[in-house]
C-alpha cells in the first residue's frame, strides 16, 4: 500500500488517482464487437462466445429445466441465506414507493405526476472471477417491485457453457425465466440491439469488467443505463478506537474484487496505519483469492490526515463508492458527507452487509460517479409522467400568462392555441 503523510488539499488530485485504464485500447476491442452483434445478431453472437469464451452454444437461452434443475446444486444453508438476503432488499426496496402526487397549482389547473414501470430492463450479472449472484437479487427484486414487464438476465457460461447454478436458482426463485448465456461485450451488445430471438431491451443494469463497462458507455446513445461504472473501491476511516482486524478486513473484502480495485485508509493516526498495513499482511496468508487481493493493495493508499475537517474534505473529493466509518462517534460526520455511493455506519458495519443482505442496494456509482448519481433503487427502474388537467375556469385565470410568456418568445402559434379557447368563451 502507498502511504502518504499529512497530505494537503493541494494534493489530493494527485494522491487519489485512480487507477487508470487505456480507454482507447480496450474501445478499439469492444467496438467491432458491438458492430458484428448489430449487424449479425444470433449469429455472430454465437461466433464470439466461440472466439472469446471457446464454448459452442447450440442454444443463447437457458432453459426452463436447467433454472428447475439448478436448485439441486445449491446447498440448503445457502438457500436459507439467500431467502434471508431477498427478504431484506425486497423490504427496503418496496418502501420506495411513492403514492401518484396530485396538486392544484391554482384554481382549476391540476397537475399530476406518476411513477410508471419501464417495460423492458436488462440485468448484467459477472461471472468471471467469481459468479455474483447477489446481483441477481439487488437487481431483479427493485425491478418485480417496480413492475417491469419483460426482465432478462444475461450471464456468462463456464467452460462447459453453463451458468453458475446459484445464479440461475437466485433467478428461478424471484420468478425469472428469461436467461441469456452470454457475457462480455457481446451480452451488452445483445440487449442494447436486440437479435432474432433476444428482444431490444431500454435499460440495461449491472456491474462488470471493464470490457461490460465500455460497451455499456459506447451503447448509451442507443439505450439507457443504470450509471456510469468502473471497478470496485472502498475508503475506510479509522481512528485511535477502531479494531484494526475490521479496518483490515474491510480493505481486503474489497480488494479480493480485482487487480483494478481501490482501497484508500484515512486517518489522523500514524500507528493506526501502521498497524492496519501490518494487520493486512497477516490476513492476507489466508485468503484465497491472496494473489488478486495483492495485485489490487498495489493501486491502494493510506493517507494520514491533520484533522477531522481534512479528513471529511478527503471524502467527499475522492465520492467513494463505499465508505465505511469505523470511528467513535460517527454520527458527527453523517451531515458532512455529501459524495458517496453507501456509508456503512460503526464497527460493526461491513461493507459485506451492503454487498449482500442488509436491504440497500450493491450497484453503486464508482470512479468518481457519486458526487452526482445515485446507486440503483426503485427509481432507476421507473420513469416519472408528468399530467395535468386545466378546466374552462382554469384557463381563464392562466390563460393571458401564457399569451404574455408567448408573445414574448415570438411563438405566435403557441399563443394561438391559448388564445382560441379563451376566444371561444366569449361566444
Amino acid at each position: 500500500m502507498n502511504i502518504y503523510n499529512y497530505v494537503n488539499q493541494s494534493q489530493l488530485r494527485e494522491v487519489l488517482k485512480r487507477p487508470v485504464m487505456d480507454t482507447n485500447k480496450i474501445e478499439k476491442i469492444v467496438q467491432p464487437i458491438l458492430e458484428k452483434v448489430r449487424r449479425g445478431g444470433d449469429r455472430a453472437l454465437k461466433k464470439l462466445v466461440l472466439e472469446y469464451d471457446h464454448v459452442e452454444l447450440d442454444e443463447l437461452w437457458i432453459s426452463e429445466d436447467e433454472l428447475k434443475d439448478a436448485e439441486k446444486h445449491v446447498n440448503a444453508n445457502l438457500k436459507i441465506a439467500i431467502e434471508v438476503a431477498k427478504k431484506n432488499i425486497w423490504k427496503f426496496h418496496e418502501a420506495q414507493q411513492q403514492s401518484p402526487l396530485k396538486v392544484e397549482t391554482m384554481p382549476g389547473v391540476i397537475c399530476k405526476r406518476k411513477s410508471v414501470p419501464i417495460r423492458n430492463v436488462g440485468l448484467y450479472v459477472p461471472g468471471g472471477t467469481a459468479p455474483l449472484f447477489s446481483t441477481v437479487l439487488m437487481l431483479g427484486i427493485p425491478a418485480l417491485i417496480a413492475g417491469c414487464k419483460n426482465i432478462t438476465i444475461a450471464s456468462p457460461t463456464n467452460k462447459m457453457g453453463k451458468i453458475n447454478p446459484i445464479v440461475l436458482y437466485t433467478a428461478h426463485l424471484l420468478g425469472i425465466h428469461s436467461v441469456l448465456k452470454l457475457g462480455g461485450a457481446q451480452a451488452i451488445a445483445a440487449m442494447a440491439y436486440g437479435t432474432e430471438t433476444i428482444p431490444k431491451v431500454d435499460k440495461i443494469f449491472g456491474p462488470g469488467n471493464q470490457y461490460v463497462t465500455t460497451a455499456k458507455q459506447l451503447l448509451s446513445k442507443v439505450v439507457s443505463i443504470d450509471m456510469p461504472a468502473g471497478p470496485s473501491e472502498v475508503m475506510v476511516i479509522a481512528d485511535e478506537e477502531s479494531n484494526v482486524s475490521f479496518v483490515a478486513a474491510d480493505l481486503i473484502s474489497q480488494a479480493e474484487h480485482g487487480n483494478d480495485s481501490q482501497v484508500v485508509l484515512v486517518t489522523k493516526s500514524q500507528s493506526v496505519a501502521d498497524a492496519v498495513v501490518l494487520e493486512i499482511k497477516e490476513q492476507l496468508i489466508q485468503l484465497p483469492r491472496k494473489d488478486l487481493a495483492e495485485d489490487s493493495l498495489k493501486n491502494s493508499i493510506v493517507m494520514i490526515m491533520n484533522s477531522k475537517k481534512e479528513v471529511i474534505k478527503t471524502i467527499n473529493y475522492y465520492g467513494p463508492e463505499h465508505l465505511i466509518l469505523n470511528i467513535s462517534n460517527p454520527e458527527k460526520y453523517i451531515d458532512k458527507i455529501y459524495n458517496a455511493g453507501s456509508v456503512f455506519i460503526g464497527p460493526y458495519t461491513p461493507e459485506s452487509a451492503g454487498d449482500y443482505a442488509s436491504g440497500t442496494n450493491h450497484a453503486l456509482p464508482t470512479n468518481g460517479w457519486a458526487k452526482s448519481h445515485s446507486g440503483v433503487s426503485l427509481d432507476s427502474f421507473v420513469k416519472k409522467i408528468t399530467f395535468q388537467e386545466i378546466t374552462k375556469k382554469g384557463l381563464k385565470i392562466l390563460g393571458p400568462t401564457l399569451e404574455v410568456m408567448a408573445a414574448a418568445e415570438q411563438l405566435e402559434g403557441h399563443k394561438r392555441a391559448v388564445t382560441v379557447r379563451l376566444e371561444s368563451f366569449e361566444k
